[in-house]
């Protein structure tokens, strides 16, 4: 009884392991599969007159409002960090006294 049952439950497993890897190579045909189903507007065009034209704006700051949110962002950080690290060297110039 008890080797046909591990038999049986082999068995499951082994078709349960095929099923799922037959079901991998079918999404995994799917995605690389070369049929376009939707054609993409080129947009690189656009970009390079965009970031070629001369207006007197650095090219870090042409892309918009996110270009700009994202360089503030940084030199906040950058700005904050070296606070830190200068705050971090005087600490440890200046050791405090124990009593």
């Amino acid at each position: 009884m008890l080797l046909r049952f591990s038999s049986l439950c082999l068995v499951t497993s082994v078709t349960h392991t095929s099923v799922m890897f037959r079901h991998f190579l079918q999404v995994s045909r799917r995605q690389i599969s070369s049929t376009v189903r939707r054609q993409l507007v080129n947009k690189v065009p656009d970009k390079q007159k965009l970031f070629q034209e001369a207006n007197g704006m650095p090219v870090h700051l042409k892309g918009g409002v996110g270009d700009a949110v994202l360089y503030r962002a940084t030199m906040g950080l950058t700005v904050l960090g070296t606070a830190f690290v200068i705050y971090e060297l005087v600490k440890a110039a200046l050791p405090q006294k124990k009593d």
